[in-house]
């Protein structure tokens, strides 16, 4: 892309819509780009066919209603539906606009080589964005004024994407609510709940915790380690480790040693510090001492102060080689990327 530090500021609009491949015009130039119904030659049957009545479903879908199902869409997704049929790309051209802006909001707010950091434009490119109805531009917004100080104007925006079903709006907006003075428990359980049915790992986690603790709602071991167990199948990594340890007690899911293991081992590989104390102990109690100082001398680096005092212990066993291999892979190690 062709480097400028903000978009010019000429004509009434200063971005263009996301490119798609240009759509064939109806040849019906009356019908504003509605596909009509097609009725039965048959004046005794008044229900149209199938393939007809599908098509006048996608065009006739009211502007406002169709905005509000696609704020929430990834650029791909808003491209595709973008191709569906003229109407629908004429009612999405704001939400297309404010993927642009949404963009820059985020070359401003990250820098980039030829882009200086300027929190203020990076604000102001989202706020634009989510006037033009992009829930995705109204969680940046939120996040960035949460980090400003202004937590009543973040909260605004997360309700917002929240309301418009965006997992990640419901996600912060439970949080804000988590860590509100008095806490409301009863909105943050109701949105952590939204947010992850609709697949956000951060609020699986989150809710997994409330329903360990007992937080608004009563301690629930069972239904906390199914929330556990998804956020970790996606990613999470302080609930691979909270799974690991609900498989080790058997608490909310059945022992298993070799679950138990599988899930701190992907925790520490993940570089959750714990998790990598605790992997090494199992792997010292195994007698794989290489890898056991490995993961121990990584749980030292992370600061966990017991992992270097078994560490020491290990390394008596060593000869200087052996040391100096062991801190050689420690140092090549490189956590697995994690969400």
């Amino acid at each position: 892309m062709k480097q400028r530090t903000w978009p010019p500021n000429k004509g009434p609009s200063p971005f263009s819509s996301l490119p798609f491949p240009n759509l064939t015009p109806s040849s019906d130039s009356s019908s504003n780009f509605k596909t009509p119904i097609k009725t039965s030659p048959n004046p005794s049957s008044s229900t149209p066919s199938p393939s007809s009545s599908h098509a006048a479903d996608f065009s006739a879908l009211p502007y406002d209603i169709l905005a509000k199902i696609a704020a929430s869409f990834s650029i791909p997704n808003l491209q595709a539906a973008s191709l569906v049929c003229r109407s629908w790309a004429e009612a999405l051209r704001p939400l297309r606009e404010a993927m642009l802006l949404l963009r820059w909001g985020k070359r401003f707010k990250h820098g980039l080589p030829t882009v200086r950091p300027n929190i203020d434009k990076a604000l102001d490119s989202f706020i634009k964005a989510a006037d033009l109805g992009s829930a995705l531009a109204m969680v940046d917004a939120g996040l960035l004024y949460w980090q400003m100080g202004h937590k009543h104007k973040a909260v605004s925006f997360y309700h917002k994407a929240a309301q418009l079903g965006d997992p990640a709006g419901q996600c912060n907006l439970a949080i804000s609510y988590l860590q509100a003075e008095p806490p409301n428990t009863r909105e943050a359980l109701k949105w952590l709940y939204k947010a992850s049915s609709g697949g956000n790992v951060r609020a699986q986690y989150q809710l997994a915790l409330c329903l360990h603790r007992g937080h608004g709602t009563n301690c629930n071991m069972k239904e906390a380690a199914k929330w556990y167990l998804k956020a970790a199948e996606g990613g999470y990594v302080r609930a691979m480790y909270n799974i690991s340890l609900c498989y080790t007690s058997g608490e909310g899911l059945i022992h298993s040693h070799k679950l138990a293991r599988k899930w701190m081992k992907r925790a520490a590989d993940h570089g959750h510090s714990k998790a990598q104390f605790e992997h090494g102990l199992s792997l010292f109690s195994e007698g794989e001492l290489m890898k056991a100082v490995v993961y121990l001398e990584l749980a030292t680096r992370a600061g966990e102060r017991a992992a270097a005092r078994v560490k020491n212990v290990v390394l008596q066993r060593f000869s200087e080689s052996s040391r100096d291999r062991a801190m050689l892979l420690a140092d090549r190690w490189r956590a697995l990327p994690s969400c």
